[in-house]
């Protein structure tokens, strides 16, 4: 399984209802904890590839400068990856996604998590 997310500090209530109807998103899950707004896709290995730096970075790059005007810079917007796999973790990212996620200032994170059998 794959599980793409951004994230973005919030820190009240107000700014995170307020990142949640700039970005009309449904967010993972708003009564866990309102300081990081997360947005998250599951894939399951078989799935076909879901381009998620693209994704995320077409639904806030329009909006940093409203986000901004909601106390969010670009280094409080994370995008993730998080990898669960059996037998090896082996990722490839294309020139192009690297330059776009690069050229934006959002942060990228992976993680691997071995499946325990």
């Amino acid at each position: 399984m794959k599980y793409y997310s951004i994230n973005i500090t919030t820190n009240t209530i107000g700014t995170y209802q307020k990142v949640t109807k700039l970005l009309n998103v449904v967010p993972m899950d708003e009564t866990i904890d309102f300081s990081m707004w997360n947005y998250q896709v599951v894939v399951n290995d078989e799935e076909e590839r879901f381009d998620f730096v693209n994704v995320f970075i077409d639904l806030v790059e329009p909006n940093f400068e409203r986000l901004k005007t909601l106390g969010i810079e670009k280094d409080d917007i994370i995008i993730g990856l998080v990898y669960e796999y059996d037998e090896q973790c082996s990722m490839e990212f294309n020139s192009q996604e690297m330059k776009r996620l690069g050229e934006s200032g959002i942060s990228f994170n992976i993680d691997c998590i071995r499946q325990k059998k």
